[in-house]
């Protein structure tokens, strides 16, 4: 055999972008391009070229914080339990509702008795609500926990409100918890939470439910301007059927994709 036989020509290019895409797969995170050059250790000119061509072959897309993989990455027409592609099924669905709504979305999970922040889009003129907060600790006072909450049997419900206080955040939160059970019992399938978390911004919340995934779709808008009713609620409905749809179809596990994250 002839040492071209034994020893294959490698495009050391192909190499380096399938690296980056597999970084940006299984990150549970955006990745900043600089971010990738420093993991790779390739030069930042080198890294932004790879990645502009991986845009533009949609493996891989750009986001306001970062990289995350593009429509054509081979994982989205397959069962698989990668992070990035939770994340990127994530992003995709918070983006459709901050572009059509004009407001900031986010998604929290429910993950080991716990609820965890997935992810937040921002809207250019209605910035995010500031989580001084976390949301372990304030489930009962915003939309995102108590849409989970009442998606949740009634055993799990109380073993998660036995173990959190129910804090008041505001004048308006409902910290008593006979009142807030009876709320959650009766819900019409979405919640909003009326400044019970902060004072000056209305959160509406629908469910997102698929196989190993109780999840809430959100909203945020300044309460002044707010108006809550049966389009914005349908809106936000179809975008989270598409999503549970999409997060059925992957029948996401042991990864823990949802891990909540600094903010």
């Amino acid at each position: 055999m002839s040492a071209a036989e034994a020893e294959p020509t490698l495009i050391g290019s192909v190499q380096r972008a399938l690296r980056l895409v597999d970084i940006v797969a299984n990150s549970p995170r955006p990745l900043p391009v600089k971010m990738l050059a420093a993991i790779t250790g390739l030069t930042p000119g080198t890294t932004y070229n790879l990645v502009r061509t991986l845009i533009h072959e949609g493996y891989l897309s750009s986001e306001p914080d970062g990289l995350v993989l593009g429509s054509r990455f081979p994982a989205f027409q397959h069962e698989t339990d990668a992070r990035g592609v939770f994340l990127a099924r994530v992003r995709a669905a918070l983006r459709d509702v901050t572009d059509e709504l004009g407001a900031t979305a986010y998604l929290s999970r429910f993950d080991d008795g716990e609820m965890h922040l997935v992810d937040i889009v921002d809207a250019a003129h209605n910035p995010r609500v500031e989580l001084w907060v976390g949301l372990q600790s304030s489930a009962h006072a915003t939309a995102l926990g108590k849409q989970i909450l009442a998606d949740l049997s009634g055993e799990d419900r109380l073993d998660y409100l036995s173990r959190h206080r129910l804090e008041e955040l505001t004048p308006r939160t409902i910290s008593d918890r006979r009142t807030l059970l009876t709320q959650l019992e009766h819900s019409p399938g979405w919640t909003v939470d009326q400044e019970e978390y902060v004072i000056g911004a209305t959160c509406v919340a629908v469910p997102v439910i698929a196989p190993n995934v109780t999840a809430s779709l959100a909203i945020s808008l300044p309460s002044d301007r707010a108006v809550v009713d049966r389009a914005l609620v349908s809106k936000l409905q179809s975008t989270a059927r598409r999503l549970s749809l999409q997060l059925g179809a992957d029948s996401l596990d042991g990864s823990n994709p949802g891990s909540e994250f600094t903010i």
